[in-house]
């Protein structure tokens, strides 16, 4: 006789969302469904009337746990459609942001998944790695980018300014001394991992890996025609379940995806494994990678060099804007379109885990509903992020169950 388990909300994740499991008689889950509960904020809505550079401003705080490919893919998003090219070094300095932010995201990670993994004898070993990899790759977060939650010094056309000789070099020889422990902490993190009582090809799936690079993004990538959006109601079937959602179903090649750092190994490393396990080991082996890429970045950066393209035309062509960064979640997508007017017409987030949600809920089907949490932790879900409709009821504008409107 089947039975059904709900965890509202699930845990040591940011924001809230229910995982709903259907199980047997074994307690083996038969069919699972995640969803995010968590209630909108609308800040695509915000930004549509407003300049240009308000986008990045706003829609950075989408989330204060990655605000960094939030930012950058908002300037991205209104590069493109603006028609600008920024220069090396503003690149380079946008590739050395978000770079830390993968070291620092995943170091966030492992102390999420701490009790998980991590025995009673090595926790404070472990939560002392964790703190020491944070301090030094926000410090480049915000010597780079101006702030290590919010960045106030990525533009549009690049950045604010360039960094000084000075700063460079520090920050390259911090990193370089970074590396031994990072080292170690992969070593440590990954150890665990397959030491941990995780049941074997614990949340495999069949679904397939998309990223659209190794580390920081390419825009040229995602392509309009293979993406479609589906409303909550009709992808959950239950209506109940439906109506909760507050976020769409994004689809590519008509099927749902797997995004993140075991996509992106995957896809550029030729990383074969699935699984819980998988995550977490891809997960860990990014921050090397990771590291060594912002080593390389300061090694070639050119302090003299411009970094931003300086002053441009907000006169928009009408040219629908894309920017595609790989956050350390998975690929975050931002859609911008402005006007003739210098106005922003039309903006849209399509963000890391609204891509994972319709593939994690299945990738718990197998395995006893005791391991789901585990399955869902492995993605490090983001679910302020992922929010974007709500429910309407268009005679007295109060939240109801009628309608879906994106927001």
């Amino acid at each position: 006789m089947s039975e059904t388990k709900v965890i509202s909300p699930t845990s040591r994740q940011e924001g809230h969302a229910e995982l709903v499991m259907e199980v047997d008689d074994e307690g083996i889950v038969t069919k699972g469904r995640y969803l995010s509960i968590t209630p909108v904020r609308g800040l695509e809505k915000i930004v549509t009337g407003k300049a240009p550079e308000t986008a990045p401003v706003i829609c950075q705080r989408i989330c204060g746990v990655c605000p960094i490919p939030h930012t950058l893919a908002s300037v991205e998003a209104m590069d493109d459609s603006l028609g600008i090219e920024p220069p090396k070094a503003g690149k380079q300095l946008r590739e050395l942001t978000l770079m830390a932010h993968h070291v620092n995201s995943h170091a966030i990670h492992h102390f999420l998944v701490a009790p998980d993994i991590v025995p009673e004898d090595l926790m404070v070993t472990a939560i002392n790695s964790v703190s020491e990899i944070r301090k030094n790759a926000q410090y480049v977060v915000d010597m780079v980018a101006g702030e290590g939650i919010h960045p106030s010094d990525v533009r549009i056309g690049g950045m604010a300014s360039n960094i000084s000789e000075l700063a460079r070099k520090r920050l390259y020889t911090r990193l370089r001394a970074l590396q031994p422990k990072v080292d170690e902490h992969v070593e440590l993190i990954a150890g665990l991992v397959l030491d941990a009582d995780f049941p074997e090809g614990l949340g495999s799936h069949d679904q397939p890996t998309v990223a659209s690079d190794g580390l920081y993004g390419n825009r040229e990538f995602f392509d309009l025609d293979r993406f479609t959006e589906v409303m909550p109601e009709s992808w959950y079937k239950d209506p109940e379940i439906g109506k909760k959602a507050c976020s769409t179903i994004p689809l590519y090649d008509g099927v749902s995806v797997e995004v993140g750092p075991r996509a992106r190994a995957v896809e550029y490393r030729g990383f074969k494994e699935k699984g819980v396990v998988a995550q977490h080991i891809a997960r860990a082996l990014e921050m090397k990678s990771a590291l060594s890429r912002a080593i390389a970045i300061l090694d070639d950066l050119n302090t003299s060099a411009p970094a931003n393209v300086g002053n441009f035309d907000v006169r928009g062509t009408g040219k629908l804007g894309k920017g595609v960064i790989e956050g350390p979640r998975g690929m975050d997508v931002h859609m911008a379109q402005v006007g003739e007017n210098g106005k922003t017409e039309f903006y849209s987030a399509l963000v890391p885990t609204t891509w994972n949600i319709p593939t994690m809920g299945p990738a718990t089907e197998g395995f006893h509903h005791e391991y789901g949490p585990h399955v869902i932790r492995a993605y490090d879900p983001c679910l302020s992020c992922a929010t974007h409709v709500i429910v309407i009821d268009d005679d007295d504008r109060s939240i109801l169950k009628e309608d879906m409107v994106r927001l």
